[in-house]
């Protein structure tokens, strides 16, 4: 085993908590060289660098260290002095465990001792975490916090709608065709200033064309104002008065929890794009159809800029969800989707893989003939979306933009079988 052209005798095994970490050194043979307790700041880094330097940590080969996780500062500093960092399934931990004592004892000092010794026994089926530049660290980071707010946005969302739904109509039947709904400035707005069916009805014109203009609008605000005023004056149920009013306090406390998301993902998304634009890969990335600066920087964000991370195309299928995984057993073989995948990079293909239907010829050909040939719409758009990451691979590795006329330049004959990933 040898990293760096030089043989690796020498295994570290860190076992991370909240305000302290422990320690495991062990050699080749299994002999635990050391253990320590450290603390979670920055002499208790200086103390696990200097126990690793006394047992033979060189820049030419530095001591591969194993730990549960991938994130936080431990992991950061590691990973910024080169050092080759491997982050093992904790489940992986516990079966190692079983593996030397049956007694189902447990420590942290003996979690550490087995995520040592898993990189002296199995380093080869483990990969350690890649080496990704900062730029694309950094997008990463905004990528997936402007993901998270999208979504808390929808829960906001979702939250109010349930709310309105009980004592509101109206304001429901005045967005109902509106393209973003409750989400729009239009609707937050209004419903800010008419947190109420009776406050509603009480907005006059010249009022409803004022809070209109408010939210941004610049077209149509006399006839959008007219409808509105006539939606909130037609026929509807309502709760008690107090009742009423009281719904309107809960309501106006929701819409604030909505507004604060939609403000957030609107911002990440401004510096997502931005940083995503200032990387290498962005031009080749936006060159496929469907992909625009943030959902670009979401692609990159998860395949990361290190090209030997993933040894094959068919690695980076597996890793995004998109090849099928066969199960064969004597005479029973079924081919299914892939359930353990980076789930953040399947959702932003599942929306590349729709984009692209109105964006590439080629791409809504393939789809077709995969709905010809049996496969339900989700089924086609993973397996367009699987073809896809084969052709990014290729790009990302040679440093070629997407062509049209090379990706689909050979479409299947209509008693041709397509094939599977």
């Amino acid at each position: 085993m040898e990293i760096t052209g030089l043989p690796t005798r020498v295994f570290c095994g860190v076992d991370w908590a909240e305000d302290h970490h422990d320690i495991a050194i062990v050699d080749a043979g299994g002999t635990q060289l050391a253990k320590e307790r450290i603390g979670d700041d920055a002499a208790g880094f200086a103390q696990l660098t200097a126990l690793l330097l006394e047992h033979g940590d060189h820049a030419d080969a530095p001591i591969p260290v194993a730990i549960e996780t991938s994130r936080g500062l431990l992991v950061a500093c590691l990973r910024a002095t080169g050092r080759p960092v491997y982050a093992i399934n904790p489940l992986a931990v516990a079966r190692y465990r079983d593996r030397h004592s049956v007694a189902r004892k447990k420590s942290d000092a003996v979690d550490a001792a087995a995520l040592a010794n898993i990189l002296r026994t199995d380093m080869a089926a483990h990969r350690p975490l890649p080496a990704d530049s900062e730029l694309v660290q950094a997008i990463a980071v905004l990528a997936r916090a402007q993901q998270d707010a999208v979504w808390d946005r929808g829960q906001a969302h979702n939250k109010l709608r349930s709310q309105l739904r009980e004592f509101y109509p109206a304001i429901l039947e005045a967005f109902a065709n509106h393209k973003h709904g409750l989400c729009s400035r239009e609707a937050r707005t209004i419903l800010a200033a008419a947190p109420t069916p009776a406050a509603a009805a009480s907005l006059t014109r010249r009022r409803l064309q004022s809070l209109l203009k408010q939210s941004g609008r610049v077209r149509g605000i006399q006839a959008e104002a007219d409808r509105l005023h006539e939606v909130f004056h037609r026929e509807y149920l309502h709760q008690l008065p107090q009742v009423e009013a009281a719904l309107g306090q809960q309501t106006s406390a929701l819409l604030r929890q909505l507004n604060t998301a939609c403000l957030n993902a609107d911002q990440l998304e401004e510096a997502t794009a931005a940083a995503f634009e200032g990387h290498p890969d962005a031009p080749i990335i936006r060159s496929f159809p469907g992909l625009g600066s943030l959902t670009g920087a979401r692609v990159l964000a998860e395949i990361g800029d290190d090209r030997t991370r993933f040894a094959n195309a068919g690695s980076l299928k597996a890793y995004a969800g998109s090849a099928p995984v066969t199960r064969a057993s004597g005479k029973s073989c079924t081919v299914m989707s892939r359930r353990v995948k980076n789930q953040r990079l399947a959702a932003v293909g599942y929306v590349w893989a729709f984009v692209s239907l109105t964006k590439s010829p080629g791409a809504r050909a393939h789809y077709d003939r995969r709905r010809q040939a049996g496969d339900r719409h989700v089924a086609a758009q993973r397996n367009l979306f699987n073809r896809f990451m084969g052709m990014l691979f290729h790009c990302l590795q040679h440093g070629q933009p997407y062509d049209e006329t090379k990706a689909f330049a050979t479409p299947l004959s209509e008693d041709q079988p397509a094939a599977v990933a």
